[in-house]
């Protein structure tokens, strides 16, 4: 299966996923989920202390998928480093054959397991696209040469269902003049909304991966709903999966349609399942039989 670039570049629909580096050295369990997708996704993104809490580096877990033949996309976050470590963690991803970079702000220090730490945020996520940029060029932030330059491919996030929705089409403009390629977006339900925005990105030279997370539960999409930035889960989906006899069956079969209904829209979709690596075929596999 060809990478993510590769694939975009291909014209190919794209499939992309998460996997959490484990707390601590033992990488077990994330191999085995590797093994699981590599041949079933083209890319899994490699997060970066994800809701804050200290992990495994997302630099040691995409080398572990590079190693095992799955294209990794490493998640760099501002929350955490100064524009000095984030270049260096730049460059050193690059030397050991990482070309994906997801920039991100990240997730608030106080809803994770250090909530006395200090965060950075030297760089925004735009400032860190532009930074890759230059490093591209064989420069760094402050202009200064580089023996030697990069071959990073630079994606960000985006909101499509974000309200009111004007602030983040313009930082989404923002980090298209920065230097992104490719944009994985915060998780759709309202397929109208969906098609407006990718109207509007159809003018840029990106690719869009269409985010899908699987509901488990009522409790759940509820609680996206109040606490998550960018995504509203509708009434009837939440009543339904309420009401289902297997509500995980029910968020499965609504994530394959999903994927079928953005076919023709996006360039791919990208499958957070949050912990539930295994589901991921599942889905897949929803998603062809339907």
């Amino acid at each position: 299966m060809r990478g993510l670039r590769e694939a975009l570049e291909a014209g190919e629909f794209v499939v992309t996923t998460e996997l959490e580096p484990p707390k601590g050295t033992d990488v077990t369990k994330l191999v085995e989920k590797v093994r699981l997708l590599r041949e079933k996704v083209h890319a899994a993104n490699v997060t970066d202390n994800q809701t804050s809490v200290m992990r495994l580096g997302p630099l040691a877990g995409s080398l572990i998928l590079l190693r095992e033949g799955l294209d990794p996309v490493m998640q760099v976050v501002c929350r955490d480093k100064n524009r000095l470590a984030i270049q260096s963690e730049l460059l050193s991803a690059s030397v050991l054959g990482i070309r994906n970079i997801l920039t991100l702000t990240g997730d608030p220090i106080q809803i994770g397991d250090h909530p006395d730490a200090k965060p950075v945020f030297d760089l925004d996520s735009v400032q860190i696209i532009q930074a890759i940029a230059k490093l591209n060029q064989g420069r760094d932030f402050h202009d200064n040469p580089l023996k030697g330059g990069t071959d990073l491919y630079a994606g960000a996030a985006v909101m499509p269902e974000a309200d009111p929705f004007e602030p983040e089409l313009a930082k989404f403009e923002r980090k298209v003049e920065a230097g992104a390629r490719f944009f994985q977006t915060q998780a759709v339900y309202n397929l109208e909304r969906f098609e407006a925005f990718m109207k509007i990105a159809a003018r840029y030279p990106v690719k869009i991966l269409c985010g899908i997370i699987p509901l488990k539960s009522a409790k759940m999409a509820q609680y996206m709903n109040a606490k998550v930035p960018g995504i509203k889960v509708p009434e009837p989906l939440i009543r339904g999966i309420e009401h289902a006899p297997d509500p995980v069956r029910f968020g499965i079969e609504v994530a394959g349609r999903q994927i079928r209904e953005v076919r023709g829209l996006a360039h791919g979709v990208h499958i957070m399942t949050i912990g539930a690596e295994e589901r991921v075929p599942v889905i897949l596999a929803a998603a062809e039989a339907g």
